[in-house]
């Protein structure tokens, strides 16, 4: 008795798409499993809660990149130094994957380790990007790093080959800080950062991007930070605080039109505050 070859073939074809469906099924979990400990690491790396002490306002912004693993290299981070000032950072490392994540998590740790030694932006972010480096990786970051009076509202602020940030005052002053700064974090052993320094008055913001929030193939770089500055000069005048302001920037970032990751932090002073502010010096910036 012969069975139909038709039949033959039919039955071998079941089984081969019955063998190419589960291993579909496979390669799907696996991918959902490390998309979920990206997402898992990059929430870890993130801090939990932002530090609040009298007369200072923080408010954070964060939107994964839309492709890949949907995990990036872009962090913030706010915490209280020795000496009671503030130690803020933002960056971004090169790549959107776990790798990225990891390296990205090892530059936070490395800004706050060496914070307990030098509290000098300048200083620190040099002493950061000599141990990245010694660290031999294929990856580098760029960083904002500030440190914050939070008596006096003087803010000192050392930029690592990041995209400048931008200032706004109560009373209409608004600018785009694009003084001289240093390469990226993990490149050149040895590399010095110049300091400048600025004072947050009130009802001041000042707001720092990534790139993700200020660049892509529908808005160009001096485009969108021209943008975000509109949107501090109308959050600083009409007082609408530093979430508001926060939100609105993540907005702008979902409209640039591409696949980057972005983050923003937005630094201000309280309305029903008081400071007791120096006076002022050569370089400074009333924000």
């Amino acid at each position: 008795m012969f069975r139909d070859e038709s039949v033959e073939d039919g039955e071998d074809l079941l089984a081969k798409l019955g063998a190419l469906t589960a291993r579909a099924r496979e390669l799907a979990e696996l991918q959902r499993s490390r998309v979920e400990l990206a997402v898992a690491l990059q929430r870890g790396m993130l801090p939990r809660d932002l530090p609040s002490p009298p007369g200072v306002r923080l408010a954070v912004g964060y939107m994964p990149a839309n492709h890949g693993l949907n995990v990036g290299g872009d962090w913030y981070d706010a915490f209280t130094m020795a000496d009671g000032r503030l130690g803020l950072s933002i960056g971004d490392v090169q790549g959107h994957n776990i790798k990225a994540a990891a390296f990205m998590g090892q530059v936070r740790v490395g800004l706050r380790a060496l914070a307990s030694v030098t509290g000098d932006p300048g200083e620190l972010l040099a002493r950061t990007n000599d141990l990245l480096v010694s660290l031999d990786s294929d990856l580098f970051a760029t960083c904002t790093f500030l440190r914050l009076d939070p008596v006096t509202g003087i803010l000192e602020c050392a930029r690592a080959g990041h995209v400048p940030h931008i200032w706004a005052t109560a009373d209409g002053k608004s600018g785009i800080d694009e003084g001289e700064g240093g390469p990226p974090l993990g490149v050149l052993h040895g590399t010095t950062y110049p300091v400048t320094e600025h004072r947050l008055t009130t009802g001041g913001v000042f707001v720092l991007p990534t790139d993700g929030v200020v660049e892509g193939p529908t808005m160009d770089l001096d485009e969108g930070l021209r943008q975000v500055k509109r949107l501090a000069e109308v959050t600083a005048a009409a007082g609408l605080g530093v979430s508001t302001l926060a939100r609105g920037v993540m907005k702008l970032a979902d409209s640039v039109g591409h696949e980057d990751d972005a983050a923003v932090l937005v630094v201000g002073h309280d309305v029903g505050a008081a400071w007791r502010h120096p006076p002022g010096r050569a370089g400074e910036t009333g924000v």
